[in-house]
């Protein structure tokens, strides 16, 4: 593959946000007899790689990137203004890594931004995603990208192994069928049990461009926690095909310090903003009436589960979280919200029955 490094990078605006790439090229396919022929070299696999203020676990990512090269693969490293080290690490990497095309932020987005603005800068005919802290098993891609050429589907999920420390746990997509192709409509339900919605995480699988033209792979701008919620849900309203299959090739590292999920600061309520459009466009649907109980009580279980660590936030954050999240339940479908918390738990019903009842605020809530 041909080296990005020596082309001068250009300024550009995506999604109101400056930022700095390469301009594209069109390599030629590479022969082993004669001549490159005169060809429009084509991308099979665009990874898209957000990195914010990850210079410690940066070089790990991009080590296991390296490892899963191949020449019709591309890797569009994101950095969304990070502050620390981590511009310098991906600006080495545009010059050493095959494939490697460095687009930065000049101001932050958070992660749904930064994931647009590599889905918009992709020339592949797949897609898939990978965190900047998270890595790789050699040669994962490859296999990812055979399943789904096989299976020849809108998009594949796959497991994932999760890392705490020195910990290792295998997660595995709540779905049984495996290498099998289906309606993404179908893997939606029972509401009362773990499904596919509920494994939301983007890196965990790999999308067909066509899902990019039909405006299913892009992510709610701005939201800065619980992005994948919408979009998952999103793709199994509306894609046409799915398919799981048992591969194993991504490390999520969980428990990082930097990581929004460990912050308690008021970026963590955008999970409601990410909710609140779950309902709305799961109302909307055809479906709605057997779709919206599975939406409700998955956005009551959240909403309990962040009042249950409360003391983690800010006193400010914490009194605003109480106060959206009683909005919320207010704006909820009200018999379908009946239901939801007659079928959970005593400590979690209760919990958010007495939120319920909480006084209106006088003023707008809002994030």
């Amino acid at each position: 593959m041909a080296n990005r490094a020596a082309i001068q990078p250009e300024i550009s605006w995506v999604h109101g946000f400056a930022t700095r790439r390469s301009p594209d090229i069109s390599p030629t396919v590479k022969t082993n007899a004669g001549p490159p022929p005169n060809v429009t070299w084509v991308v099979k696999l665009s990874v898209i790689v957000p990195f914010y203020n990850v210079q410690q676990y940066a070089p790990d990512t991009l080590k296991s990137l390296r490892a899963n090269a191949r020449e019709d693969f591309e890797f569009v490293l994101v950095d969304d203004c990070s502050r620390d080290e981590t511009p310098d690490i991906l600006a080495r990497a545009e010059r050493e890594l095959p494939g490697a095309v460095y687009v930065r932020h000049e101001k932050n987005g958070g992660l749904a931004t930064a994931r647009n603005t590599g889905i918009d800068a992709a020339h592949g005919e797949y897609l898939t995603f990978l965190d900047g802290d998270d890595w790789l098993a050699p040669g994962y891609y490859e296999q990812l990208v055979a399943s789904i050429e096989q299976l020849g589907c809108d998009f594949v999920r796959t497991d994932h192994v999760q890392c705490t420390a020195r910990a290792r746990t295998i997660h595995r997509v709540p779905h049984g069928r495996r290498g099998v192709v289906l309606n993404p409509r179908d893997a939606i339900l029972p509401a009362d049990r773990s499904t596919s919605v509920d494994y939301a995480y983007a890196w965990a699988g790999i999308y067909h461009r066509r899902l990019v033209d039909r405006g299913l792979l892009h992510f709610t701008d701005g939201l800065r926690t619980a992005e994948d919620r919408p979009w998952i849900w999103k793709l199994h309203r509306e894609a046409e095909s799915f398919a799981t299959v048992g591969l194993l090739g991504v490390f999520y590292r969980r428990g990082v310090a930097s990581s929004l999920t460990q912050i308690g600061d008021v970026r963590q309520l955008d999970f409601i903003r990410a909710f609140d459009q779950v309902v709305a466009e799961t109302a909307a649907d055809r479906d709605a009436e057997k779709l919206l109980p599975k939406a409700v009580r998955t956005y009551c279980a959240i909403i309990s589960h962040h009042l249950g660590s409360i003391e983690r936030f800010e006193p400010a954050v914490a009194r605003k979280l109480k106060s959206m999240s009683a909005v919320a339940l207010r704006n909820m479908p009200q018999d379908v919200l009946d239901d939801a918390l007659d079928s959970m738990d005593v400590q979690r019903a209760t919990r958010l029955r007495r939120l319920r009842r909480r006084p209106a605020p006088t003023t707008g809530v809002s994030a």
